[in-house]
């Protein structure tokens, strides 16, 4: 279904932007196309948040469950590569999360290390962060504020700087990094709460 006012083709849109709206239209050739245009994006993002020690979900099965995941689903109504990959990384972070879920019930390997991002979110230490953790910290910052959980997942999750995100959200960078600043003292504080209990 083609989302209202949005045009199918346009003759000044990106080929990603392009190729989105054909998607929006029922093309599937296109979806696949997008799909493989930012593979190496998709697989950026998953190297960076899916590897941690005792980690049995590859960068590679991640990309893939996010495919089926896409082409399964409802019809995307994505507007540009930023939107992709935004969308594209909080779906892995989704399907990362039940990875680990049920690696901790022992569903999956029976006894298995909770899957960890090795990637620093609050420049604290190096340590890697449990991702279930986190995803509980991102539940509550998206209470108080959609916008900072937002944030997070452009900058942390699908890769985007800071200069991206504040030309994608019409602010300034320094705007940007404060909002970064905030979030991230909020997700710090509320995974100690969490190792406290």
């Amino acid at each position: 279904m083609v989302q209202p006012g949005w045009p199918c083709y346009g003759p000044e849109m990106g080929d990603i932007t392009e190729l989105l709206a054909r998607v929006r239209c029922g093309d599937r050739d296109s979806f696949n196309r997008v799909f493989a245009e930012l593979y190496a994006d998709l697989k950026r993002i998953a190297v960076q948040r899916a590897a941690g020690a005792g980690n049995t979900l590859t960068p590679t099965a991640l990309v893939n469950e996010l495919y089926l995941k896409f082409s399964r689903g409802r019809s995307l109504q994505l507007v540009d590569r930023a939107h992709f990959l935004a969308t594209a990384a909080s779906a892995m972070r989704g399907l990362a999360v039940d990875h680990a879920r049920a690696a901790r019930a022992g569903k999956r390997g029976g006894g298995a290390e909770p899957v960890t991002l090795s990637a620093e979110l609050t420049g604290a230490s190096g340590d890697p962060i449990d991702l279930i953790a986190l995803d509980h910290a991102l539940e509550g910052l998206d209470a108080i504020d959609p916008g900072l959980r937002e944030l997070v997942e452009l900058h942390w999750f699908a890769g985007l700087d800071f200069v991206e995100i504040a030309a994608l959200r019409e602010v300034s960078e320094r705007t940007v990094r404060r909002g970064w600043t905030r979030a991230c003292a909020f997700l710090a504080t509320q995974m100690s709460a969490q190792g406290a209990n």
